[in-house]
């Protein structure tokens, strides 16, 4: 399956019933498996989940760690990007050089790598002390 078809398939699943924005991310992880995962809002809006964080978790669970590729679909005039807090989320798995693909149902795309999306990313270097 490609990511962008289990992203779509996904997509349709979300659970947006307060801003009908439904989104869909997969991941290719460094074996090759792809996971997937939604959107799922919550009605105290702080608390729902992005669906780059559902997939993340699924490979989490699959007892991988290494982010491959990402491709995130939405029903967007323009390329839906990750929010602040999912490119740390995707930063934390996937090395720079990752290429993120943020896309619109009619193909409208647009792909960047991880150190595009978020540089200066928080690492785990800026808590060493030694």
């Amino acid at each position: 399956m490609s990511l962008l078809k289990a992203a779509t398939e996904v997509r349709l699943r979300a659970y947006a019933p307060y801003s009908n924005f439904k989104v869909g991310a997969a991941i290719r992880a460094a074996s090759g498996a792809i996971y997937s995962g939604c959107n799922v809002e919550n009605v105290a809006y702080p608390e729902g989940t992005c669906a780059e964080a559902g997939a993340i978790a699924a490979m989490i669970a699959a007892g991988e760690t290494q982010i491959a590729e990402v491709l995130v679909i939405a029903d967007s005039p323009l390329p839906v990007s990750p929010c602040g807090g999912c490119r740390q989320k995707l930063s934390e798995f996937g090395e720079g050089g990752v290429k993120v693909t943020m896309t619109t149902l009619d193909g409208n795309a647009q792909t960047l790598t991880l150190a595009e999306l978020l540089p200066g990313v928080f690492t785990q270097a800026h808590m060493d002390r030694s």
